[in-house]
């Protein structure tokens, strides 16, 4: 059984994510956002692309300037982090597209992240 290292994570994330990114710029270009399926497609598209992003940032700033004897960096850390910055985003972006946000649910949703962040850290 072979194990996939880091730096092959990575560099299919990058891949992924600019696959992602084009997807995106193709999807809203030929189509109009007019139906319930186009928005779950554009939703859907926009945190795969966020998600594959931000991971490799993640686990680089991780490693940089938070690796410690106590907790270290590792890819999986990575991607549950980006996991959940880009679904605070696309929560924030869909209620804004609904006309529901706000910046208190805003908040909430941020501190339901950081609070689940918290949680998954403290198990280790």
């Amino acid at each position: 059984m072979t194990k996939i290292t880091n730096r092959t994570t990575l560099y299919l994330l990058l891949i992924l994510a600019l696959l992602a990114w084009g997807g995106l710029l193709t999807f809203t270009h030929f189509v109009a956002p007019d139906s319930v399926p186009a928005y779950s497609i554009f939703f859907v598209l926009l945190g795969v692309a966020l998600s594959c992003t931000f991971t490799p940032m993640a686990y680089f700033i991780n490693l940089r300037f938070l690796s410690s004897r106590l907790y270290r960096a590792t890819m999986r850390h990575a991607l549950r982090q980006s996991v959940l910055l880009s679904l605070c985003i696309v929560l924030n972006l869909l209620l804004r597209s609904l006309h529901s946000w706000n910046i208190f649910t805003a908040i909430i949703i941020f501190i339901a992240a950081i609070v689940i962040e918290v949680v998954s850290l403290a198990r280790k």
